[in-house]
């Protein structure tokens, strides 16, 4: 176990060397940040020539990647155009953006497990059909539409919650636009343990549990959920960087300033540093959660063992 960790976080480092300066080209070569800077008037040549020294923009791109991931171990991840420090951004972006992650993921792993629990076991009646068809209507509508009309009929017209998230971003104020933003992964979810638990429900060991007289609730429990969640478990834990950085959508329908927010922000002012940092953070977030997931393995089926 200890060796496949091991060789799990050294094989960390080339994709997080290589996602980075993936993003960090990208940010440079399809835009100008100065230009961005200045607004909709353009620079004249000295303004200009004096910002790219400022901000180290008249170096290479290799040295100026050099640079940034030097800055990035010691904790720095350089300055927004505005004079502020990325970091006092994170510091109040990514609070915000993972109590609403977390309010999404807890909608995914109840309500979707449960729907794709029951549906399973009643796969073809009624039921099954019922929630395979509300899933598929939720995956075809655009989450903005989605978000869109529950803040005005939740929001508005009945007045249940706020349409608007304040400032401070409470949790109960999170909780329409966490289930805008799970709604999505949520169908999924339930098409997957729904799938998931019909395959193995057929299985011999399952088979062999029901014969043996075990109770149905410890056979569905303790042999075929278990089971059953590995590819959800696999499915939830890519989703969680998927939705801290894919919630531009959900955060600028709700006024949430958070992670989508700040990307926002940086991509429509061409914030070179904002952008490239608030990804360098998402990236770690995605191999963490990955790594979490593939340890959580041996955990679900104990015939999973790591050499």
């Amino acid at each position: 176990m200890a060796r496949y960790l091991v060789r799990r976080l050294l094989q960390m480092i080339p994709v997080f060397v290589g996602a980075t300066l993936l993003i960090f080209l990208m940010v440079n070569v399809m835009g100008d940040p100065v230009a961005g800077l200045c607004g909709e008037r353009a620079c004249d040549s000295a303004t200009a020539a004096q910002l790219k020294r400022e901000f180290g923009l008249d170096k290479p791109v290799w040295q100026q990647y050099a640079t940034y991931m030097a800055n990035v171990f010691t904790g720095d991840f350089g300055t927004a155009f505005n004079g502020q420090p990325v970091t006092e951004l994170m510091a109040t972006a990514f609070p915000v953006t993972i109590r609403l992650t977390l309010v999404a993921i807890v909608f995914e792993i109840v309500i979707g497990i449960a729907l794709g629990v029951v549906t399973g076991l009643r796969r073809g009646r009624p039921v099954d059909t019922a929630v395979l068809l509300g899933t598929l209507v939720v995956i075809s509508v655009p989450t903005f539409v989605t978000g869109l009309l529950l803040q005005l009929l939740l929001g508005v017209k009945w007045g249940w919650v706020r349409p608007s998230v304040s400032p401070r971003a409470p949790l109960d104020e999170l909780i329409l636009p966490g289930l805008v933003l799970a709604s999505v992964s949520l169908a999924y979810v339930t098409r997957l343990t729904r799938t998931s638990i019909a395959e193995n429900r057929r299985a011999d060991y399952v088979r062999t549990a029901v014969a043996k007289g075990l109770p149905r609730r410890r056979v569905v429990v303790r042999h075929l959920l278990r089971n059953s969640l590995i590819p959800v478990i696999t499915f939830i834990g890519t989703d969680i960087g998927a939705l801290m950085g894919g919630a531009i959508v959900t955060e600028r329908i709700f006024n949430i300033h958070g992670v989508g927010y700040q990307l926002y922000q940086g991509i429509l002012r061409q914030n070179t540093q904002t952008v490239v940092g608030f990804v360098t953070v998402l990236v770690l977030v995605f191999l963490v959660a990955n790594l979490l997931v593939d340890l959580l393995y041996a955990v679900l089926d104990p015939r999973i063992r790591y050499a």
